[in-house]
């Protein structure tokens, strides 16, 4: 049962669209990291465990330059944030109301921790009509 609801929600990221434009091609994809005899190697996921590192990789290219934009994901439930492969990405951690980088955001008078992150955004330029923005998890 667990498995399945790991697989429903990757399959609700990778389903979803992420720009409200039809000028704008997004592409998501998970891959899950295998380590054999000490070597690191992704590879899709197609079947994941709890305790699974999964990496999340979200590409756009738009058919517009020349207008910045900004790409947004949320991290699903059944995954727990670790870290963007980026530090221009900000995270929020109260499902997209606030933005931040961790350090600096708070959950009552704690500071967040990764675990805590909802989303991901990346403010992209006019410069940049095409990126992609990358974090890992590991699976509940």
């Amino acid at each position: 049962m667990r498995m399945g609801l790991v697989l429903g929600a990757l399959a609700c990221l990778l389903g979803g669209s992420a720009a409200a434009s039809e000028a704008i091609d997004v592409n998501r994809s998970v891959y899950v990291e295998r380590r054999d005899d000490g070597v690191r190697a992704l590879e899709p996921a197609t079947t994941l465990k709890s305790g699974d590192k999964v990496v999340l990789v979200v590409e756009w290219r738009t058919a517009m330059p020349g207008r910045p934009l900004t790409v947004e994901a949320a991290v699903p439930r059944t995954l727990a944030f670790q870290r963007a492969g980026s530090e221009a990405v900000q995270v929020s951690i109260d499902n997209g109301r606030t933005w931040g980088r961790l350090g600096a955001l708070r959950l009552g008078q704690r500071i967040a921790s990764a675990e805590d992150v909802t989303h991901l955004r990346l403010r992209v330029p006019a410069s940049a009509p095409e990126g992609r923005m990358t974090y890992s998890a590991i699976v509940r």
